[in-house]
């Protein structure tokens, strides 16, 4: 079984719930990241804001690198959810 498999994601009623959270909180981060990415440019515009804006697009970026984690993490949850079976038989050999 691979990751990033649509099948994965669709297998049990529990998978589906987690798949809906995980893509819950990626649109969370998108839109969180684009609002203090949006806040901190107008910030840009007067010379006393532009440590706070440069700050608000730290944490911008850090939300953005937190998408592709989150994905990942999905992923792996969802694989190891539907393939007991097969790590057990991985463990015996």
């Amino acid at each position: 079984m691979k990751l990033f498999r649509h099948e994965t994601r669709q297998a049990s009623e529990e998978s589906r719930r987690l798949y809906a959270l995980f893509e819950l909180f990626h649109t969370l981060a998108d839109f969180g990241a684009a609002t203090l990415f949006i806040v901190g440019s107008i910030m840009f515009f007067s010379e006393q804001w532009v440590t706070f804006g440069t700050w608000l697009f730290l944490v911008g970026s850090v939300l953005f690198a937190l998408k592709p984690s989150l994905r990942l993490w999905c992923e792996i949850r969802l694989y190891r959810m539907h393939n007991y079976d097969e790590l057990a038989d991985r463990g015996q050999e």
